[in-house]
Parts: C-alpha cells; structure tokens; sequence
C-alpha cells in the first residue's frame, strides 16, 4: 500500500509506437524502494500482472476512462 510521502513517477504508454513491454520494464528499473510507477495505458495491460508478480512487484489497478487505465505498481 501507498505511504504517505511515497513518490510517484508516471510512464504514459498511449502513444508508444510498438510494444510498450521494453519501456514499463526500464521505467520499473529505476523505481526505488519508496516509489511507485503509475503506468497510463489505454487498455488494461492484463498480460503484464503475471509478470509483475513474477518480478515481486505489486499493482492496483483503475479504469479512469473509456481508454484510459492507470496502474500504480510498487516493489512488494
């Protein structure tokens, strides 16, 4: 669960050309301890929880729009 000074970094994956699996990776990379990413996608990146659980990070996800899905992602 978030703490209350967690930081936060955003990664918007909407307008990458390609995959954006590479990207979420790297970004994932340089989240600290006390950190979280919040990945913007414009569909909810189901195929990604498994290996965010493999990985032992943990996520919640919210549907803020039609296409759009925030997912907040911490190290476990």
């Amino acid at each position: 669960m978030s703490t209350e000074r967690e930081s936060v970094q955003e990664l918007d994956v909407r307008e990458v050309d390609g995959e954006p699996f590479g990207h979420i990776m790297d970004a994932l990379d340089s989240v600290g301890e006390d950190e979280a990413l919040r990945l913007v996608n414009s569909f909810e990146p189901v195929p990604l929880y498994d290996v965010l659980s493999k990985k032992g990070y943990q996520y919640d996800t919210e549907q803020v729009a039609d296409e759009e899905w925030h997912v907040t992602i911490r190290p476990e």
